[in-house]
């Protein structure tokens, strides 16, 4: 029998991928004669070089590390940081109201702007033939076209940034092995998400493009795409970041207590409370909501204005009423505040690490920072350098709550 079996065996031993398989030396029988007897080998006494080694046609691809890992996470928090600046620049367009000063969209044409006379003529008169200009801008000139043109060139420039910053290093990474398999599903939804999120930016645009013959109001976005448009770029942000806190940041060992589960579900319902400020900020400034009561505490001479359910039906009035808007942003402001507050007291009854900590009252200095921007905007009149710091305090307090529930977050068994 043994005649029989040693030559194949010699010959499976020489193929090279099957080398990655040779059974270690099995102990032979103490049976007090010369001819050892081979026990079976255990599933453990199979000597591996990598899983992937194993797998057919996947012998060149190296298993993600550590160092890889890293690579990943820094990755996808410069990807964030290019969404964040996204965001703040167009609330600086939105502001200026430069958004729809190019009216027309292109995804390699339009990378080049005007550069002589003819073309910034052209370029204007097609801006002449839009609501803004014969309503609004009537009386504008060509220098101060080139403002809003430029304001709304550098947005979209922007974006394009921010998609090659996400797609290219993803291919690299997955061509390199450096993703797992579940790494790979979520980097092609954040790519996908960034694809989705410039095609939703022009359908945005092309609400205000339109014509309204029986509307003499200010041509503007819809407020309900531009909420789209601002909620699916808070969602990437919020992915890229949650993702690459995960992989930098180091998980702390808590011991499960009751008071650590309740805390930590207080402190996704908060984040999810300020993630619904934040995109409430969308509908203020689709409507100008924040130049009809500007005052503080009360609206006017009244707590609750009498005007906040003019329309009918009364669902209307949460998302097209400028004044019900604004009540719901400072409600839901106040709110988050007041869960914030709460959140950093509970957080002070439980022994945590010292970086939780940290996230807690960074979260709670945030918060009370972002409301006096809030209120100083609304008092002032929404001037433009304050109102875009405003609404780069609604990142930075989203990105404190994202913090905070990443230091608390399960430690996988």
């Amino acid at each position: 029998m043994q005649r029989v079996l040693l030559p194949p065996l010699k010959t499976l031993v020489r193929g090279p991928c099957v080398q990655l398989l040779v059974p270690r030396a099995a102990p032979r029988a103490q049976c007090g004669c010369s001819c050892g007897i081979w026990r079976p080998l255990r599933p453990a006494q199979y000597s591996t070089i990598t899983e992937v080694a194993l797998q057919p046609g996947k012998g060149t691809v190296p298993l993600p590390s550590k160092t890889a890992e890293r690579a990943v996470g820094r990755w996808l928090l410069v990807c964030s940081g290019t969404v964040a600046g996204a965001v703040i620049l167009g609330g600086i367009t939105r502001l200026t109201e430069s958004g729809l000063s190019m009216v027309d969209w292109h995804l390699i044409k339009e990378m080049k702007p005007p550069t002589s006379q003819e073309e910034w003529e052209a370029e204007f008169q097609k801006y002449q033939q839009f609501p803004e200009f014969k309503i609004l801008n009537h009386d504008m000139t060509l220098a101060e076209f080139k403002f809003i043109w430029y304001m709304e060139y550098s947005h979209r420039m922007w974006g394009r940034v921010v998609g090659l910053a996400y797609i290219l290093p993803a291919a690299y990474f997955w061509r390199k092995g450096w993703l797992s398999h579940g790494m790979k599903g979520r980097v092609l939804a954040l790519c996908s998400l960034v694809c989705f999120q410039g095609l939703l930016g022009w359908y945005m645009v092309k609400s205000g493009l339109e014509e309204k013959p029986d509307s003499y109001d200010i041509p503007r976005v819809s407020q309900y795409r531009l909420a789209a448009h601002l909620g699916s770029a808070l969602v990437l942000y919020c992915a890229s970041l949650w993702t690459s806190l995960s992989l930098l940041l180091p998980k702390h060992k808590l011991p499960e207590t009751r008071q650590l589960m309740w805390l930590r579900r207080f402190a996704g319902g908060t984040a999810g409370l300020v993630f619904l400020t934040a995109l409430s900020g969308a509908f203020v400034a689709g409507l100008d909501a924040g130049l009809v009561y500007n005052s503080f505490p009360k609206m006017g001479e009244s707590w609750v204005p009498e005007d906040l359910f003019t329309f009918s039906p009364i669902l209307r009035n949460v998302f097209e009423n400028p004044t019900m808007v604004q009540f719901d942003h400072r409600v839901l402001g106040i709110t988050s505040v007041t869960a914030i507050t709460v959140l950093y007291f509970l957080s002070r009854r439980i022994p945590l690490p010292r970086r939780t900590k940290m996230a807690a009252i960074t979260l709670l200095a945030l918060a009370y920072t972002q409301a006096a921007l809030g209120i100083s905007t609304l008092l002032m009149y929404v001037p433009t350098p304050l109102a875009a710091t405003h609404q780069s305090g609604s990142l930075a307090l989203l990105s404190g709550a994202l913090w905070l529930m990443n230091e608390l977050r399960r430690v996988p068994k």
